[in-house]
This record gives structure tokens, C-alpha cells and sequence, in this order.
């Protein structure tokens, strides 16, 4: 009897085990099943990873399509505007035209990419375009993460203001004591608002179009900007004029009001690019400019 018994007790440990065992190999698959599968899912989670427009024919350029007369957003491609990636939207504007004269000179297809003002350094460095042209000034603590070309447009600094407002006929930055400036966020025109004297500085705005509405609804009595976003402005809104400062912002580095292209770092596209710059006269660059101007939509 007490051998039957360990008997029934031995064969009821192997069964045990038997079960163990096809219960940790995948409800009884093989371990080389096992192995294919965790390989197929791997697969399938590169196939899942984000894919670019990017490719050795395309000339991938981000820009915000916000700022005015430089770039902007309609809804159509009348004037030479380009269909914005991924969606119904068209880019247009000063640097839209010099995207596509780059592109044309580098023998590639133009694909213009929108996107947040601050992410736009963050797509080069992360490989999802080819260039940065959105109005952008060479500052070095941009340097530290892209290189850029020669500049493609150079500007001075003007307070955009209210054509009626008590402000409207000042020429020297020390005459705006008491009024409320603001300026575009991470740009050169905020980093200088300190140099107007007695002023109440605001928090930086995201983009002009808020700053537009902020001035119209007397939430603010002025903003800084460049010359051609100052006429843009002025041309888009009857009652806004702009300060042509006679006693005016200090700049150590012209380069700091001029605007280049901004790519990788030792991107052989720096070379290419300022070849196909230097040979835009300066006449076809303020054409372009006046063009943008009276081209851009109203809401910009």
C-alpha cells in the first residue's frame, strides 16, 4: 500500500511540473515560436516610429507661417504660396519666396513645414527638416545649436504702436515712460526692451498676430519689432503706425537684426546655400520684400 501510495504522490509531482513548464513557454508554444513573435513585435515597433517627409530629393524647410510680412498661413496658393506638409493650409511670404529660390538652386523639391516658433531649432536637431527660414536672427546662444548662412535680409528695430495713441509721434526710446511694451518671446526684440527707459514691461508674447490683437484691444501701448513686420502691420490695420527711432535701440552685433538661414551643425548645406544667396541681388530681395507686403493676407 505505502508503495502505491509514493507512487500516486511521484506521478502527481510530474504532472505538476509538466504544467509549469507549458504554462511559462506561452500557453505550449515552442521557444523558438516564442522567439519569432517577440522578434515580429520589435518589427512592427520600428515600422510604428514617426517617418519624415525628409529624403534626398526634398528640401524640408520649418517655419511658423505666423510672422508676417516674412511668412504667414492663407488658404489658397495664389501668389506663389506653397501647400503646407500634412495639411490644407498654404505658407506664403518673404521667406516662403527665398525657400523656394534655395530649393530650386539645390535641384530639390520645397516641402514646408509648420510649426511652433520654439520647436523650430528642437527639428533641426532632432533631423525633421533640412533648414530653419522663419524670420530668424543668428543669436549665439542659437549658434550653440545650429550653424547658419549669410544673412538674406537685415532690419532695424521700431515700435509698433497705436496711430492715435499718445505714443504714435515719439522718435527716442527714452520717450515712452509709462507705456506697456511687450515683444515676441525668445527673440532678439524682447532680450533689448530694457534699453526703453521708465516702461512697463509685459510678459513676451507667443507670436504678432497676438500682439496685433493685445495693441488693437489697448492691452498693451506697443511692441517691438522689424521694419517690414511694422509696415505689414500698419498695412493690415489702419489705426497702427510705427516709431522710425531716431535715438534707438542699441545692437552690438548687426547680425543680431539680420535674418539667415539656420541648418545642422557642420551641414555642408551652409556653403551651398550662401552660393545660391549671393547670386539673389539686392533689387530682386527688396522686390521680393515689397511683393510680400502688399500680398499678405489681412488677418496677418
Amino acid at each position: 500500500m505505502k508503495k502505491i501510495i509514493k507512487l500516486m504522490v511521484a506521478l502527481g509531482i510530474m504532472s505538476l511540473l509538466l504544467v509549469g513548464c507549458s504554462s511559462n513557454n506561452d500557453n505550449g508554444k515552442t521557444e523558438a515560436e516564442n522567439t519569432e513573435k517577440v522578434e515580429d513585435q520589435n518589427e512592427n515597433k520600428t515600422e510604428d516610429k514617426d517617418t519624415s517627409t525628409k529624403d534626398e530629393d526634398t528640401f524640408v524647410v520649418g517655419m511658423e507661417a505666423a510672422y508676417a510680412p516674412f511668412n504667414w498661413t492663407q488658404m489658397d496658393d495664389s501668389n506663389g504660396a506653397v501647400q503646407i506638409d500634412g495639411l490644407k493650409e498654404y505658407a506664403g511670404g518673404y521667406d516662403v519666396e527665398m525657400a523656394k529660390r534655395i530649393a530650386d538652386g539645390l535641384g530639390k523639391k520645397l516641402v514646408v513645414k509648420k510649426m511652433e516658433w520654439n520647436g523650430l531649432p528642437l527639428s533641426i536637431l532632432s533631423n525633421k527638416i533640412d533648414a530653419v527660414i522663419a524670420g530668424m536672427s543668428p543669436s549665439d546662444e542659437r549658434r550653440e545649436q545650429m550653424d547658419f548662412t549669410d544673412p538674406y535680409y537685415s532690419s532695424d528695430l521700431v515700435i509698433v504702436v497705436k496711430k492715435d495713441g499718445p505714443y504714435s509721434d515719439v522718435t527716442s526710446i527714452n520717450d515712452f515712460e509709462g507705456a506697456k511694451i511687450t515683444a515676441m518671446m525668445g527673440t532678439i526684440h524682447y532680450n533689448v526692451i530694457d534699453q526703453v527707459k521708465g516702461i512697463d514691461k509685459m510678459e513676451p508674447m507667443d507670436d504678432f498676430p497676438a500682439m496685433r490683437v493685445a495693441l488693437e484691444a489697448g492691452k498693451i501701448d506697443g511692441y517691438i519689432s522689424e521694419v517690414p513686420e511694422a509696415i505689414s502691420a500698419s498695412s493690415a490695420n489702419d489705426n497702427f503706425t510705427y516709431n522710425e527711432l531716431t535715438d534707438g535701440f542699441v545692437v552690438e552685433d548687426p547680425e543680431q537684426v539680420s535674418i539667415a538661414v539656420g541648418v545642422a551643425k557642420d551641414s555642408e548645406l551652409v556653403d551651398k546655400i550662401n552660393e545660391i544667396l549671393a547670386d539673389i541681388p539686392q533689387s530682386e530681395r527688396d522686390q521680393i520684400m515689397k511683393d510680400a507686403i502688399q500680398n499678405q493676407p489681412a488677418m496677418n
